[in-house]
C-alpha cells in the first residue's frame, strides 16, 4: 500500500506566540478561569506545537463560543500522522453543556476521511462510546483521546485483513518489549504476577537501588481484565530528585522489570512555591499523560504514581486507560492522598513495600 505523507499544514504556524495570544485573549474574561488551566493541562500532555488558534484567526465569534486548534500526533502504519482537533467550547462551559469536536484533518494515514468518522467525531460527547459529560466537569482531554481511538480503529478497518494482523502483531510485540536476557511470556508475567501479590509471606529479594530516606510505596490490589493485570503503586515524594531514585529501586525488582510496561508513571511536586511535575508513558502511548491528568484533577500535590501493566495477550483497547486509572487512583487513596480514604473498599488492601 502507498505511504502518504503525515498532512503537517502547521508546519509554518509559531504555536508558542498563539498559545500565548489565546491565553491572553481568555484571560480578560473572569469566567474563562477552568478553560485556560485546561488548556495548559493539555499542552504539558501533547507538547509546545499542540494548541494554537482556530485557523479562522478568531477563538470567540458572536456566539459566545470558545474555538482552538489541538494538534496531535501518533504513528498509524509506520507513518508519523497528525490529527488536528477544533475544540469548540460552549458560553459557561464546563457549567453548561459538553464541547464539540471537529476533526480537521482530511486524511488518516493514506486514507481520505469520510463523512461516517467526521459525524462520529461531532457527536463524540452525546452518543454511545462516546465520552460522558457531567456539569462543572473539564472533559477536553477525555474527548480528544476518544477521538484517537475513534481513528485507529477506523484507519484499521480499512487495511486488508492481512494488514490489520500485521499492526496487531507488531503492537503486541512493542507491548512486549524487554531486554534481551529478559524475554518473557504471558506465562512468565502471570507467574511474576502471583509471586508478588500472592506469596506474601516471603518478602521480596534485596533491592540494589535504595529508596530515599522516608519514602513509603502504597501498592493497591491489582485489576485484571482479559488476562492483562494492572498494579497501582503511589509515595510522598519531597523533591523532584527522588523520582529517579525511586523508580530506578522498582526496576530493580525483577517482578516488576519483567512487565510489558513496568513504570507507567506521573508526579506532581512543589519546591518553594514552584509546582514541578512530569510523565512517562514507558510505551504505553498517552498513559503517562492520563495520569498527569489525573493527579490534576484529583488535586494531589508531592507525590508520584505508578502503574505496572503485566500484558496477558489480548488487546484491551481503551479499557486499557480506565485500567490505569483505576489502579493509580487505588494507591493514592490506600496511601491517604485523597480527601476521603475507605479502606474498607474491596480491591483497597493497603500494602507497603
Amino acid at each position: 500500500m502507498e505511504k502518504r505523507k503525515a498532512e503537517d499544514p502547521s508546519s509554518e504556524r509559531n504555536f508558542a506566540k498563539e498559545f500565548e495570544d489565546l491565553l491572553q485573549e481568555l484571560s480578560q474574561d473572569e469566567d474563562s478561569e477552568e478553560i485556560i488551566s485546561e488548556m495548559n493541562v493539555l499542552q504539558s500532555i501533547y507538547g509546545d506545537l499542540s494548541i494554537g488558534k482556530w485557523e479562522s484567526g478568531q477563538h470567540r465569534k458572536a456566539d459566545g463560543r470558545v474555538r482552538y486548534e489541538v494538534h496531535t500526533r501518533y504513528e498509524l502504519d509506520s507513518v508519523d500522522t497528525r490529527i488536528r482537533v477544533l475544540v469548540s467550547l460552549p458560553p459557561s462551559y464546563p457549567k453548561n453543556g459538553p464541547p464539540q469536536l471537529q476533526l480537521l484533518s482530511r486524511y488518516i494515514g493514506a486514507f481520505s476521511v469520510d463523512s461516517g468518522l467526521f459525524g462520529a467525531i461531532l457527536r463524540t460527547y452525546i452518543s454511545n462510546g462516546g465520552v460522558e459529560w457531567t456539569s462543572e466537569s473539564v472533559c477536553v482531554f477525555d474527548g480528544i483521546e476518544n477521538v484517537k481511538e475513534r481513528c485507529f480503529r477506523w484507519y484499521s478497518d480499512r487495511l486488508s485483513g492481512e494488514k490489520v494482523n500485521e499492526i496487531l502483531r507488531e503492537d503486541e510485540k512493542h507491548h512486549e518489549v524487554t531486554p534481551p536476557d529478559m524475554v518473557h511470556d504471558d506465562h512468565d508475567d502471570m507467574e511474576d504476577f502471583e509471586s508478588t501479590f500472592q506469596d506474601t509471606k516471603s518478602p521480596p529479594a534485596a533491592l540494589g537501588t535504595s529508596l530515599p530516606p522516608g519514602v513509603e510505596i502504597y501498592v493497591a490490589e491489582p485489576v485484571i481484565d482479559r488476562k492483562s493485570i494492572f498494579v497501582g503503586r503511589a509515595c510522598r515524594i519531597n523533591d523532584p530528585s527522588e523520582v529517579k531514585a525511586i523508580l530506578s529501586h522498582l526496576m530493580t525488582d525483577r517482578r516488576i522489570a519483567r512487565a510489558a510496561h513496568p513504570i507507567i508513571n506521573a508526579w506532581r511536586c512543589t519546591v518553594n512555591g514552584i509546582v514541578h511535575q512530569d510523565n512517562d508513558d514507558d510505551g504505553e502511548s498517552a498513559a503517562g499523560g492520563r495520569l498527569a491528568h489525573l493527579l490534576q484533577i484529583l488535586a494531589v500535590d508531592n507525590v508520584l504514581v505508578i502503574v505496572t501493566r503485566y500484558f496477558g495477550g489480548i488487546l484491551l483497547g481503551a479499557d486499557r486507560f480506565k485500567h490505569i486509572n483505576q489502579a493509580a487512583r487505588n494507591s493514592l487513596e490506600i496511601g491517604g492522598f485523597l480527601d476521603t480514604v475507605d479502606d474498607k473498599k474491596p480491591g483497597r488492601t493497603k500494602k507497603k513495600r
